[in-house]
This record gives C-alpha cells, structure tokens and sequence, in this order.
C-alpha cells in the first residue's frame, strides 16, 4: 500500500481488522496508524469510530462503538473502544479515578541533561488554531499540565523519551515539549523549522486498564513505525 500522510486515499485504504490487537465481547484494542483520525467532523471522512463500527456491521454485530479516550491525528499508538455502554462508562470511570495508564515514546530534537525530569505548565487552549500555548502564571482560560519523563537512548538526531501524564491536556505532550526546548521530530505545528515530509515521531506504546467485565489488569505494548531509533 502506498502511504500518503492526510490523504483520504491512504485512511480509505487501511484494513481495520488488521488493526485490532484484541477483542472480546466487550471491548476492542486497536492500534491507530499516525495520520488517521479517531472521530471526524468531515462527512463521510473515515476514521477510527466509524471504520469499527462497519466492521462490527459486517459481522452482524450491533455497530456500537464507545470513544473513551482519544489521541491526534498524527500520533500512532494503542485505543480501547467499548462494545457496549456498560464498559464505556466502566472504562471511563477508570480513567477518571487514575487506574487508566498511556505511556507514550516521543523522539525529541536535543539532548535532555536529565535522565528523567518533570514538567509543570500553565497551558491555554487556542481553538480558534486548534493549537495550545504555555503562560506564565495562572489565566481564566488556563489549565495545569504535567508529565514526566525519561530518557531511553540518544542519537545523533536527537533523544528518544518515555512520557508519562499526570494530566491530559490539549496537545499536552507537544507543546510542552516543545516549551522545554525538546520538540517531537515532525511536529510543524509547534516546531516550524522541523521538516514537513516528517511524520510526528510521538506514539502512545503502552496501554494498561482493567476490563470492565473481569476485572482483569490488562497490559498491551507495541513497537512504534516510522522514525524512532530502534531500542
């Protein structure tokens, strides 16, 4: 398949069931290529919800499909989506109470002096550009970020991180990095003089929750595409 970034040719042509990693009776565990939307206000655009539910359609299956968390566009990585109500509202309220855990790999420009470190910010959601700003103290508009994060391995381009949040704001992970001079490699939006061929080099990698049903731990991990140093 050849791959074109933003291009309705290339979300049409990718096959949904090969993007499952699990399914149950209650949920699906899909990876999401970068490039592809979770939902889509753009009629009859494809993405993630809608490609799940012909998919459970064409299994004569009831075609809903829960959205409990979401990542960008351009990032690749792990989503659960809920089968029924029951476990969308159980694996939202997970979420909510903490028991709901991203780990994210970021290739950023730079080399951090840290071996691991934290970031705290004021951040402020533009809407209008659909981009996020960090200020300098506490606004009407602002809302606290924070992650951590960990260095896994360097390069001559730059450093590959291991994040973690402890919040989950607009853009969080781009912007602040982005702040604290270590921007994602492919990231135009708030790193202008990266290169634009580039896909965003930030996936979410690691997803753990437990099931709704069970109450199992379930973990699932995978090995991002694209440009990030092998680890």
């Amino acid at each position: 398949m050849r791959k074109i970034r933003g291009n309705q040719e290339y979300m049409n042509a990718i096959n949904i069931e090969e993007m499952i990693l699990f399914e149950d009776k209650d949920l699906i565990v899909c990876r999401k290529p970068e490039g592809f939307p979770v939902q889509s206000k753009r009629i009859g655009s494809m993405d993630m919800e809608s490609a799940l539910k012909t998919y459970r359609a064409r299994k004569g299956e009831k075609p809903y499909i829960g959205v409990v968390h979401r990542l960008d566009q351009p990032v690749q990585g792990l989503l659960v989506f809920a089968k029924n109500q029951e476990s969308a509202g159980n694996l939202s309220k997970q979420i909510q109470q903490g028991k709901f855990e991203k780990r994210y790999l970021a290739y950023v420009e730079g080399f951090p002096k840290k071996e691991e470190g934290c970031l705290v910010d004021e951040l402020e959601k533009d809407s209008k550009n659909n981009c996020s700003r960090v200020v300098e103290g506490k606004t009407p508009g602002s809302k606290s970020a924070k992650l951590f994060y960990k260095k896994i391995k360097e390069t001559e381009k730059g450093t590959l991180l291991e994040i973690k949040l402890e919040t989950g704001r607009h853009h969080q992970i781009r912007v602040q990095l982005a702040h604290a001079g270590m921007p994602i490699l492919g990231d135009t939006k708030y790193n202008p003089d990266s290169q634009r061929q580039q896909p965003l080099s930030l996936c979410s990698y690691r997803l753990s929750f437990y099931h709704p049903r069970t109450k199992k731990k379930m973990e699932f991990q995978i090995k991002p595409v694209g440009n990030f140093p092998i680890v």
